[in-house]
């Protein structure tokens, strides 16, 4: 009669234990409410949130200016104020800054008749003036002025050269997605890599 008893109270230990580890559990992780929190940047475009971009070359005004995020680089040249010999349809005015970058603006080459837009491949400032666009420290619109390289081709070469340090040498520029060898021989004599 001893065994009965001893195992009935050994089964209630156990159905307490039991109840007492469930209450804890639904006591101690009760389903908490998350609220949803707010990006730690803030969007494109809200005050607050500003950019420094260097605008130079034909411009009444070159320097450095503080714009708010989402601005375009026809807000930047707004601000310096185009001279009369600068060519901003050579640049990409819709195109949206990114902290840290510098435009360049082009002047009109010679020949151009009321402010037609050029053709990049035909001529461009760099082009004409017999000074070689350095790949270490060209923006990209300064690598847009030469030859067969659009916005894709400018915007690679900057990341390849964000990413894996500056140009050893003109050679390397071969290592690009999209400029393979032909392309590279294009673009030596306008080029360098000091």
């Amino acid at each position: 009669m001893w065994e009965p008893k001893r195992a009935y109270v050994a089964a209630a230990a156990l159905g307490l234990v039991l109840l007492l580890g469930w209450g804890l559990k639904h006591y101690f992780y009760r389903p908490v409410e998350v609220l949803p929190v707010a990006p730690a940047v803030e969007p494109e475009g809200r005050i607050g949130v500003t950019l420094l971009v260097h605008v130079a070359g034909a411009v009444e005004r070159p320097g450095v200016y503080q714009l708010p995020a989402g601005s375009r680089v026809k807000d930047a040249l707004d601000q310096a104020g185009p001279l009369p010999t600068a060519d901003p349809h050579a640049l990409n005015l819709a195109q949206v800054l990114v902290d840290g970058q510098k435009i360049v603006v082009p002047t009109k080459s010679s020949g151009e008749q009321g402010g037609e837009p050029r053709n990049p491949f035909m001529s461009s400032p760099t082009l004409s003036s017999g000074t070689k666009v350095n790949l270490n420290t060209a923006s990209e619109a300064e690598l847009q002025t030469l030859p067969g390289i659009g916005p894709t081709l400018a915007r690679r070469i900057v990341e390849y050269r964000s990413k894996n340090g500056p140009f050893s040498s003109v050679d390397e520029l071969a290592k690009v997605p999209g400029i393979g060898a032909r392309r590279l021989e294009q673009l030596r004599d306008y080029i360098c890599a000091p």
